[in-house]
């Protein structure tokens, strides 16, 4: 079993438990690269959010893994956003549900500007666009953070001993 040493700065990473999956305890668990791989390459990303009555909402982004958090934009009246505004915490998940990687966390709507510049950088060269900061800090839209409280992967090709969970110490 890998130990702390493979993860991000600041998290633990440890196998999740999962009673009567056949998990294996001890499995090797699955590298940080392997995650942050899959946290860069995935094209779109599942946002679950929790509407103000209780009700679960989840809808599909464009995001990029940049600074240690995972970032998208929404539009200001979007449900996803007004969620956000009653309630921070968030589950978002890559594309790939054999090889999926879900982070949990709280969202941050950032205002500043040349972190938004550096999202809509990184942004427009993953996704070949030429959408600009001016897109992204428009009053229209908002521009999210989203910091991972904790990250689970797995490998459903090893399904048994790959499950890991990175979390924030």
């Amino acid at each position: 079993m890998s130990g702390d040493t493979d993860a991000p700065p600041g998290f633990t990473v440890a196998r999740p438990v999962m009673p009567g999956y056949g998990i294996d305890r001890a499995g090797h668990l699955l590298p940080w690269s392997w995650a942050l791989e899959r946290l860069t390459r995935s094209h779109d990303y599942w946002v679950a959010t929790t509407r103000p009555d209780g009700r679960p909402h989840a809808m599909p982004v464009w995001a990029v893994w940049l600074s240690d958090s995972l970032w998208f934009s929404s539009s200001r009246t979007s449900r996803k956003a007004r969620n956000l505004a009653a309630n921070p915490a968030v589950s978002i998940t890559t594309d790939n549900a054999a090889e999926p990687v879900v982070v949990d966390g709280l969202v941050e709507i950032v205002t500043d500007r040349s972190a938004i510049t550096e999202f809509a950088e990184a942004s427009d060269a993953k996704y070949d666009a030429a959408y600009g900061v001016e897109f992204y800090a428009s009053p229209d839209n908002v521009c999210v953070r989203v910091q991972p409280t904790s990250i689970f992967a797995l490998d459903s090709e090893r399904f048994t001993d790959s499950p890991t969970r990175w979390t924030r110490r």
